[in-house]
C-alpha cells in the first residue's frame, strides 16, 4: 500500500516523470528484498563461452569489415561518473597529513600509503603532468618547488582541487589519460580515435554517442567544440558526437529502515540516480542498426589498440552472422510453410549457437503452434558480449541461471545479486573462470528493420538495494537492473572469449602508470 502523499510530494513525483504505479513497485522491493539469482553453473570456455581460433576471429572480422558499409553503427560509452574514486588514496594521504600535522616525507614512507609514493615518485610519467606544472606554476607554489620542500599536499591540492586542474569534480572521461609527441589524450579522445577505426556508416562519418551527468555535460561539448576539427582532420572522418542524461524518470525513491520514505531536512522527498541500468532509455533512443558497448576507462595508447579493434570487430562479425541466420528463420517462419526440416534446424541452432532453452514438450506441438513460439523465442534484441579470463577483478562474470519460471539462460551476474551465504551458490560463483570487462556488442533492430522496444526486455526483480546515508541519517536505495544485467536478461546473449589486452580499466590514478597505458 502507497504512503499517504500530499500535494508538494505528487508535485515532486510527476516534476520527474514518476508514476504513483512506478513508486508503489519500487517501495513493494524495499519491503519484499530482491531475490538472488539462482545460479546454475558459470559460464565456461566451451560450455557457454565460445572460444574461436585466430584464424575464426580473422575471418569474422573481415566479415563484419565487408558488411559495415551496409549497416549504421555507433558507440555508446557511459560516461557519468566523476574520477573522485580515482584519487581516493590521495585525499586519506592529504586528510592524514593534516590532521596528524606530520612530517609529510616521513607519512609518504609509510607502508599504508605506498601508493601515494608511487604517484609521487612517478608524477613526470602522467599525461597530465605539463598541465599540474603549469597551474601550480600559475599559484605561485611550482611542483618542483613542493617537491623539494616534501610538500605533497601541495601537489595533490593542484591536481584535485578547484584552485588547480579539478581532477577530483571532472568527469573521468575528461582527465588526461595518454601522452603522445602531439600532445596528451583525454579517455574521451581515446574513445573517438578508436572508434573511427570500426564504426563508420557507408559515407565514412563515425558515431560515438556518451551518456554524461547533467553537472558534466557542458564540460564534454566544450571538450568536443575544442578538438573537432583536429580528429576530424586525424582521422580522415566526419564525426557524429552526440550526448544523453540519464531521464528523470529513472530516478528512485528512497526510503528510511523501516521502508518509509526518506525525506530530507526540509521534508521534502528524497531521490536517488537509477545507477547505469537507467541507461537502458537511453540505449534505446539511438536509431543504429548496431551498438557498441564499452565504459569511459577501457582504452589504450594507439599502438595498443590493434588487438582492440581486430576483436571489436570480430564480435561485431559474429554478431551480424548470427543476426542473418534469425531473420532468415523468421522470414521463413512467417511464411506460412514451415515444416519439420526447418524445425529441427532452428531447434539445432537454438542449442548449440545462441543458447536458447527449447521447450521440452516441443514435439507435441502443432506446426503452427511450434512457429508461433520460435517466433516469439527469436524475435528479440542480440548481444555479443565479449569475456576475458577472470584475473581477480572486482565486478560481475557470466553464468548460467534459472530464473523463476524455470527457464536457464546465459546472464551477466554481478557478486551482489548472488547469496554466497548459501554454500551451493557460493561454490558455483567460486568456480567461475571469466570477468565482464563490458564489451558488448549489440543488434537491436528486429528482421524487418524497426528497432525494438528495449525496455520490453527487462528483468525488473533483478534490482539491487543497498544502504546509503544522508544528512547523517541512514537511508535504503534502490538500484534498476543493471544496464548489461537485469536490463538485458531477455536478451539473445551469446558469451565469447576475448584476450586479456582488450580490457585495461583505469580504477585508479596508479592503472596509468601500467605498461598498457604508458
Amino acid at each position: 500500500m502507497l504512503p499517504v502523499f500530499d500535494d508538494n510530494d505528487l508535485d515532486q513525483i510527476h516534476s520527474r516523470g514518476i508514476t504513483l504505479k512506478t513508486i508503489e513497485e519500487q517501495i513493494g522491493y524495499f519491503v519484499n528484498g530482491i531475490p538472488y539469482v539462482n545460479l546454475v553453473a558459470p559460464a565456461t570456455a566451451g560450455h557457454g563461452i565460445r572460444v574461436f581460433s585466430e584464424q575464426e576471429v580473422n575471418a569474422l572480422a573481415r566479415y563484419y569489415r565487408e558488411r559495415s558499409g551496409q549497416i549504421t553503427a555507433v558507440k555508446f560509452v557511459p560516461a557519468s561518473g566523476a574520477a573522485s574514486r580515482m584519487f581516493k588514496h590521495l585525499f586519506e594521504f592529504a586528510v592524514t597529513a593534516s590532521s596528524r600535522d606530520k612530517d609529510q616525507h616521513h607519512l609518504l614512507n609509510d607502508k599504508s600509503f605506498a601508493s601515494v609514493k608511487e604517484f609521487i615518485d612517478s608524477l613526470d610519467r602522467f599525461a597530465f603532468y605539463g598541465d599540474l606544472t603549469q597551474v601550480a606554476h600559475r599559484n605561485g607554489r611550482p611542483v618542483a618547488e613542493a617537491l623539494s620542500a616534501k610538500d605533497y599536499r601541495s601537489v595533490i591540492r593542484h591536481l584535485l582541487g578547484g584552485e588547480g586542474l579539478n581532477y577530483a569534480f571532472l568527469p573521468k572521461g575528461l582527465l588526461k589519460f595518454h601522452s603522445y609527441p602531439e600532445g596528451a589524450r583525454t579517455a574521451m579522445e581515446e574513445h573517438l580515435v578508436e572508434g573511427s577505426l570500426y564504426c563508420k556508416d557507408r559515407t565514412g562519418k563515425v558515431a560515438v554517442h556518451f551518456t554524461v551527468s547533467p553537472e558534466h555535460l557542458d564540460h564534454f561539448r566544450s571538450h568536443w567544440d575544442r578538438i573537432r576539427a583536429y580528429y576530424e582532420r586525424l582521422s580522415g572522418h566526419l564525426f557524429d558526437v552526440t550526448f544523453s542524461l540519464q531521464q528523470p524518470f529513472t530516478d528512485t525513491l528512497a526510503v528510511d529502515l523501516d521502508n518509509q520514505p526518506f525525506r530530507d531536512d526540509e521534508g521534502r522527498l528524497v531521490f536517488r540516480p537509477g545507477g547505469h541500468g537507467a541507461l537502458i532509455f537511453n540505449l534505446s533512443d539511438l536509431k543504429q542498426d548496431i551498438i557498441f558497448i564499452k565504459n569511459i576507462d577501457n582504452v589504450v595508447p594507439d599502438r595498443e589498440k590493434v588487438v582492440t579493434v581486430l576483436y571489436k570487430q570480430a564480435l561485431a562479425g559474429y554478431l551480424l552472422r548470427l543476426q542473418s541466420k534469425i531473420f532468415s528463420f523468421i522470414r521463413d517462419l512467417e511464411g506460412g510453410e514451415a515444416g519439420d526440416a526447418l524445425f529441427d534446424e532452428i531447434d539445432l541452432f537454438c542449442r548449440e549457437e545462441v543458447m536458447l532453452q527449447v521447450r521440452e514438450d516441443l514435439p507435441a506441438l502443432t506446426s503452427k503452434e511450434k512457429a508461433t513460439w520460435f517466433l516469439n523465442l527469436l524475435s528479440r534484441p542480440v548481444r555479443v558480449c565479449g569475456m576475458v579470463k577472470n584475473v581477480g577483478e572486482p565486478g560481475g562474470g557470466p553464468f548460467w541461471v534459472k530464473d523463476r519460471d524455470g527457464r536457464v539462460s546465459l546472464q551477466i551476474v554481478e557478486a551482489s545479486q548472488i547469496n554466497r551465504d548459501n554454500p551451493g551458490q557460493r561454490e558455483i560463483f567460486m568456480r567461475s573462470t571469466h570477468f565482464n570487462p563490458v564489451d558488448l556488442v549489440c543488434g537491436v533492430k528486429d528482421a524487418k528493420g524497426k528497432s525494438y522496444d528495449l525496455t520490453q526486455f527487462i528483468d525488473p526483480s533483478t534490482g539491487f538495494i543497498s544502504v546509503k546515508s544522508k544528512d547523517g541519517r541512514e537511508l535504503k536505495a534502490l538500484e534498476l537492473p543493471g544496464l548489461w544485467n537485469g536490463a538485458m536478461a531477455q536478451w539473445i546473449t551469446v558469451f565469447v572469449e576475448v584476450p586479456l589486452g582488450t580490457f585495461n580499466p583505469v580504477k585508479t590514478v596508479n592503472d596509468l602508470l601500467r605498461e598498457n597505458h604508458r
